[in-house]
């Protein structure tokens, strides 16, 4: 330690350490000011230690690493309920969701993605993945900053306490050839040349990477599908895209194209280890290997993919492939990443009428490890030496999880808690909820319908 560092340690009553959950854990971060990059970091994880040391704060319940939410629109949050009033398909749905995109402003999407990260935060969610393409004003004009929005998203994720990766995304066309629609022009930077020079301008925060996106293969030309995956191989960026989610995107880029959106992704440069398909769900099995050889990963979102009834994605046959997995809550029907693993599991039980295709634990490294890695944090999602000091905290007390042996935690975490456990979150060392009470945000569900009555204005 230098002189300017000081040391917090947390003791942890049971922890989840990757594979098991072991009792009475100590752990150490560094919280001060070190210019070597060790603030907010464990420097030792200390197992058996049965008494809480002299200082400690103690944690009862389980403690996982931070989640990580790998794919979020933090705008559709303000569609919870709306959209489940009638009948309809995904094609209707995005209708409702394009009127609430044309309501958005900075100051309206800085208040309402505040509010959302900090719900995420109380469900025990560290980092998120925005996939992010509100980009102009209306009618495709800039604004003065043309990243007003994309920083709106940055400056939200501070104030609620947890990292973002922003995954700019790039969005110029209705489909397959076809200009954008009314509503698609704030999403449009016209070439995937001008949308590479206006997020080129965004940077790297001690709370925030930047990625990139690509929004979908109708959605990008594919002539111009290199220059996005370009953009991000140069940086190192983790780069996402929204995969054959719709049979009909699919049918349509048969019809354009001759071959299927994985296919004109792989032919085109796109796939690749720091690449995320997010849904994945409509594969053929050439698709699948094509995913999986490339070791692009999956990003599941199964209480979106069910709630909009897309489908259930072949998740087990693309991890087999290779694929690493990841979660995300996408539009936040709900927000409970303890859900999104309970729900991957489940739907797989129900398509094929066979249970445990995954272990909770597995379960559990695609909502930490995995999906942080996903969102290019790499030193993040693990209780170890070296790791960011992200925790999420689950009573082991509450109505769902009283009863099982704490030696089975993690079972119990993703097969019976859900985000109203999260008890602690605790983001580089410090506490963002405590005592299921957000630190920096007081009143977060008055500040969920605040923001979201702007948007009814």
């Amino acid at each position: 330690m230098t002189p300017t560092e000081r040391t917090r340690t947390y003791w942890l009553e049971h922890a989840w350490l990757g594979t098991h959950v072991e009792p009475d854990v100590a752990v150490t971060v560094s919280v001060g000011g070190s210019p070597g990059g060790r603030d907010g970091r464990i420097t030792a994880v200390h197992q058996g230690v049965t008494t809480p040391p002299p200082g400690a704060e103690i944690l009862r319940g389980l403690t996982l690493p931070g989640l990580a939410n790998a794919h979020s629109h933090a705008f559709h949050r303000a569609l919870r309920g709306t959209v489940q009033v009638g009948s309809g398909t995904f094609w209707t749905w995005r209708e409702v969701m394009y009127s609430v995109a044309d309501r958005l402003t900075p100051e309206t999407y800085l208040d309402l993605a505040r509010a959302v990260y900090a719900e995420m935060a109380l469900a025990g969610i560290t980092t998120v993945g925005e996939f992010h393409y509100v980009h102009h004003a209306h009618g495709g004009t800039p604004y003065a900053d043309p990243n007003a929005m994309g920083d709106a998203l940055i400056e939200a994720a501070a104030e609620a306490g947890v990292r973002i990766t922003l995954l700019d995304t790039c969005y110029l066309s209705s489909g397959f050839g076809d200009p954008p629609d009314p509503h698609q022009l704030r999403f449009s930077d016209g070439t995937a040349e001008a949308w590479a020079e206006r997020c080129s301008v965004l940077k790297d925060r001690d709370h925030a990477r930047i990625g990139a996106a690509i929004h979908s293969v109708r959605a990008v030309p594919a002539d111009q599908l290199a220059t996005v995956a370009h953009w991000a191989e140069r940086r190192r960026a983790p780069l996402h895209v929204h995969l054959s989610e719709q049979t009909a995107e699919n049918d349509a880029c048969l019809r354009a194209h001759g071959r299927t959106p994985t296919r004109l992704l792989a032919d085109h440069g796109v796939l690749g280890p720091r690449t995320t398909g997010v849904h994945n769900t409509h594969l053929t099995d050439e698709d699948v290997a094509l995913l999986g050889d490339s070791r692009t990963g999956t990003c599941m979102c199964p209480t979106t993919e069910r709630d909009l009834a897309d489908g259930i994605g072949p998740a087990a046959a693309l991890q087999r492939a290779g694929s690493p997995l990841s979660l995300g809550s996408d539009s936040h029907a709900v927000v409970d990443l303890l859900e999104e693993a309970r729900a991957m599991e489940l739907n797989e039980r129900l398509r094929t009428r066979t249970r445990g295709h995954w272990t909770a634990a597995a379960l559990l490294r695609a909502a930490t490890a995995d999906g942080h890695a996903a969102l290019g944090w790499d030193d993040t999602g693990r209780i170890e030496a070296g790791a960011r000091a992200d925790l999420a905290t689950i009573a082991l007390d509450s109505v769902r999880t009283a009863g099982p042996l704490p030696r089975l935690g993690a079972e119990t975490a993703v097969f019976a808690a859900t985000a109203a456990d999260v008890r602690h979150t605790i983001v580089g060392g410090r506490h963002v909820v405590r005592d299921g009470a957000h630190t920096l945000v007081p009143d977060v569900p008055r500040a969920l319908a605040r923001a979201v009555e702007a948007l009814r204005a």
